[in-house]
């Protein structure tokens, strides 16, 4: 293992442009890119510097040989040989090849609400940054050379799954992301990483019974707010406090949950699965449905019954 966060000199500054970089997903429904870069040896050119740029997805860099300069706006520093970084959502961030020598690194970017269930869903206020960018978590494998290894090996598991798509990948790979995202939260001596308590759960609950109950019709935010007998002002803060995401979202969230449910338990046109979950209207729901899961709703159940006319598309940057 490599000295993490060396610090270094600060670079030149003459790259002005800034991209949104839009993640190709090579798994769509796992919301999940990852790929290894190799210099030299490889097709891939690594340039000197790379562009300022950020992505909606989070993404953790791991370092498998040589060296690997990361600049943020706030920080920059040398990852060597074993290191572990992780960049947070739309963090702005670029990259530079340090040392005279091969190096090799992995690149591993995903969206964090796919990999939150019904079940676990509090738990994503904690990885929300609502309150702190996730960037700051970085102290953990810094200090906790163990901790590293660890997120090392999953991240690497994560990878040779993603290669080598034996039966049931999808089922490895999500639990690789969740023990990663376990170990930031069991780690985390700082208490960096804060959600909501289960008083402020139980203080929810109606309002979330009330959605559950009422998915196949309109929902206002008001009338969850009279549940609760809460401001609208107040409600609306509240909710994302709690549950990490607005209550639009997270309706949406659940009326596309149980639109999948159906895609894939009842033989139902797509037409009558959009009743069934409040979105009539198709061109809302086709894009509603194609923006959590980054395919239609034909595509989703063929590819959820292991059709093989539906191929996955794999990118390699």
């Amino acid at each position: 293992m490599g000295v993490y966060g060396q610090r270094m000199t600060k670079w030149d500054d003459t790259e002005t442009v800034i991209f949104n970089e839009l993640v190709d997903y090579q798994n769509p429904l796992l919301r999940l890119k990852i790929w290894q870069i190799e210099s030299p040896g490889t097709t891939i050119s690594i340039p000197k510097v790379y562009k300022w740029h950020y992505h909606k997805e989070v993404e953790f860099l791991i370092l498998t040989e040589g060296g690997l300069g990361i600049q943020t706006k706030h920080d920059t520093r040398l990852l060597q040989t074993g290191d572990v970084h992780l960049f947070g959502s739309s963090q702005l961030h670029r990259t530079r090849k340090e040392l005279p020598m091969p190096l090799s690194y992995i690149v591993c970017q995903f969206d964090l609400s796919q990999h939150f269930d019904e079940s676990t869903m509090p738990y994503l206020s904690y990885f929300s940054e609502v309150r702190r960018p996730l960037g700051q978590l970085n102290y953990i494998f810094r200090e906790k050379p163990d901790v590293q290894r660890q997120a090392f090996d999953l991240i690497m598991d994560i990878y040779h799954e993603t290669q080598d798509k034996a039966k049931g990948y999808e089922l490895a790979i999500s639990a690789s992301i969740r023990r990663l995202l376990l170990l930031l939260l069991r780690h985390d001596s700082r208490d960096l990483l804060q959600g909501a308590d289960n008083a402020e759960l139980m203080r929810l609950q109606p309002a979330l019974d009330y959605v559950d109950a009422h998915l196949g019709e309109k929902i206002a935010i008001e009338q969850a707010c009279a549940v609760l007998n809460l401001s609208y002002h107040y409600f609306i803060k509240y909710f994302k406090k709690v549950m990490g995401m607005s209550f639009v979202d997270y309706v949406n969230y659940k009326r596309i949950k149980k639109a999948e449910r159906l895609l894939l338990t009842r033989d139902v046109s797509i037409i009558e699965i959009g009743d069934a979950v409040g979105i009539p209207n198709m061109a809302q729901f086709y894009k509603l449905f194609k923006r959590h899961n980054q395919c239609s709703p034909k595509e989703f159940k063929q590819r959820m019954r292991g059709d093989s006319s539906i191929e996955q598309a794999a990118h390699i940057m």
